[in-house]
């Protein structure tokens, strides 16, 4: 019961971090939006929103980079891996473009989906 509680409170401050980030930093917010709403479909093998959605996605990731990103999330780590996800971004969206396999489509968009939480874990260790 002690490591439960440890853990739901573990993870309920990780939350708070992530909300925090998403207040302080609009464009990863909506990022997150997109990529929430097409991966985890995917992981139960529906690729249909990724498939219709991969250029919006690539757009978001673009635009987190295009944004002011707030002053304490600015460092090198999160603005080389900011731009990463916008390289894997677009990259899915053109393989998905040019008839990827779904096997191709779940492992780039896995990828990128780590990429994300990279930024963000990045994000929440420049604030604690």
């Amino acid at each position: 019961m002690r490591k439960f509680s440890f853990l739901v409170l573990f993870l309920l401050g990780n939350i708070g971090f992530a909300q925090t980030t998403f207040e302080k930093w609009p464009a990863i917010k909506t990022f997150h939006e997109v990529i929430s709403q097409t991966f985890h479909p995917a992981e139960e093998g529906n690729l249909e929103p990724i498939k219709s959605r991969s250029k919006e996605l690539a757009q978001k990731a673009e635009a987190i980079n295009k944004s002011e990103i707030p002053a304490e999330f600015k460092t090198k780590e999160i603005i080389v891996a900011a731009e990463n996800l916008q390289i894997q971004s677009w990259a899915l969206h053109k393989k998905i473009k040019l008839g990827a396999t779904d096997e191709e489509i779940l492992k780039m968009l896995t990828s990128l989906h780590d990429t994300f939480h990279q930024i963000v874990g990045l994000c929440t260790k420049e604030i604690h």
